[in-house]
C-alpha cells in the first residue's frame, strides 16, 4: 500500500513530561485517517511534528517515501482547532495575503477564492472584516485558506467547532469530495459520529502512545460480541421467549400483541440454528448483527487501559 504519510517510533517530551512514546502510524494516500484520543493524549503534539512546528526527539517522519523537511509544508495544509485569522484585516485581503503565503500568485489566489467564495456562497463577504463574523462565518473563511493551494495532505483538527448542523454538513461534504478528488487526510475529532461519516482508518491514542490503529472496518469486525437483534411475529410470544431462553442467551427481550422482539448473544456458528428454529415457528421480522460504534470502540478501548477521562 501507498502512503502518503510515515510516523516511525516518534518520541517527544517536554521537560518531564511525555507528549509522545514510540508512536508509529501510517496513512494510506487518497483515504481519510481519524486520528482519535482523550484529551492530552498526544494527538496534537503529533500533528505540531508533522507541520514541522516542532520536532521529535527520536523516530523520524516520512513524506511520500522522502524523510520529512521543509520543502513539504507547501504540500501539506493545517486547520488548528484554534484558530488564526486577524481579526481586524478585511476578508479578502486576508484570504490574499494567506493563498501567497502558501506560494500561489496573486492571480491564482483571486481565482482560486472566487471559486471557493461562489461555491460556499460567501461571495458578499470579501470587504467584511473577520471580526464582523460569526464564529462559524470565520471557520468557513479559515477552512477555505487552509485548501486554497490544493495541498496533497490536509490535517482538520475539529474542524466543525463552531459549526451549525447546516454548515456542519456542508464542509463535511466539501471533505468528503476533497477526498474522493485525490487528496489524503488527517482527521482529529472528540466527534464519534463523523469518525463514522468519514474515516476509513483510524488510530487511537492515549497517553502518549498509540494503543490502536487500522482500518475502521476491519476494526469494527475485531470488536463485535455475536450480539444480533431478532424481531418475529408468532402466534404465542411468550412461549416462543421460554423456548429460546432454555437454548439461547437471551440478553433483553420486549414482547408486543405477537411480536418478540428480542437480543441475543450466540456463539460462532450457531446464528444458523437459531435462524432455522424461528422459522419453524413464525415470521421474521428482522435478524442484524450488532456492529459496535466508533464511539462504543473508543469507550471500550479506553476502559481496558485503565483511562481516567480528561
Amino acid at each position: 500500500m501507498n502512503h502518503i504519510l510515515v510516523a516511525n517510533k516518534v518520541s517527544k517530551r517536554y521537560g518531564d513530561h511525555t507528549a509522545l512514546q514510540n508512536v508509529s502510524i501510517e496513512i494510506p494516500k487518497n483515504s481519510i485517517y481519524g486520528l482519535l484520543g482523550p484529551n492530552g493524549a498526544g494527538k496534537t503534539t503529533l500533528i505540531r511534528i508533522i507541520n514541522q512546528i516542532t520536532y521529535p526527539d527520536q523516530g523520524a517522519v516520512f513524506f511520500e517515501g522522502e524523510p520529512l523537511k521543509s520543502e513539504h509544508i507547501a504540500q501539506i495544509g493545517y486547520l488548528p482547532e484554534e484558530r488564526g485569522l486577524y481579526k481586524s484585516m478585511k476578508v479578502g485581503e486576508q484570504a490574499l495575503y494567506l493563498a501567497q503565503l502558501k506560494g500561489l500568485s496573486k492571480n491564482d489566489a483571486k481565482q482560486r477564492l472566487k471559486y471557493w467564495f461562489d461555491r460556499l456562497d460567501i461571495g458578499d463577504w470579501w470587504h467584511k472584516k473577520i471580526q464582523e463574523l460569526s464564529k462559524g462565518m470565520a471557520q468557513k473563511i479559515q477552512f477555505i485558506v487552509t485548501v486554497l493551494h490544493e495541498p496533497k495532505l490536509l490535517i482538520f483538527d475539529e474542524p466543525f467547532s463552531g459549526f451549525d448542523p447546516i454548515n456542519a454538513s456542508i464542509i463535511k461534504d466539501e471533505i468528503l469530495k476533497l477526498s474522493e478528488n485525490g487528496t489524503s487526510i488527517i482527521f482529529s475529532t472528540h466527534r464519534m459520529e463523523s469518525v463514522e461519516e468519514l474515516c476509513e482508518y483510524i488510530a487511537l491514542i492515549h497517553r502518549s502512545e498509540k494503543i490502536l490503529d487500522g482500518k475502521l472496518s476491519d476494526i469494527k469486525q475485531a470488536f463485535k460480541k455475536n450480539i444480533f437483534k431478532v424481531g418475529i411475529e408468532a402466534s404465542a410470544p411468550s412461549l416462543l421467549l421460554q423456548q429460546l431462553e432454555g437454548s439461547f442467551t437471551i440478553l433483553e427481550s420486549e414482547i408486543a400483541k405477537n411480536q418478540l422482539d428480542f437480543s441475543v448473544q450466540l456463539p460462532n456458528g450457531r446464528s444458523n440454528e437459531l435462524l432455522h428454529f424461528l422459522g419453524t415457528q413464525g415470521t421474521i421480522k428482522n435478524f442484524t448483527e450488532t456492529i459496535p460504534s466508533a464511539n462504543e470502540i473508543f469507550i471500550r478501548t479506553v476502559e481496558k487501559q485503565g483511562i481516567v477521562h480528561e
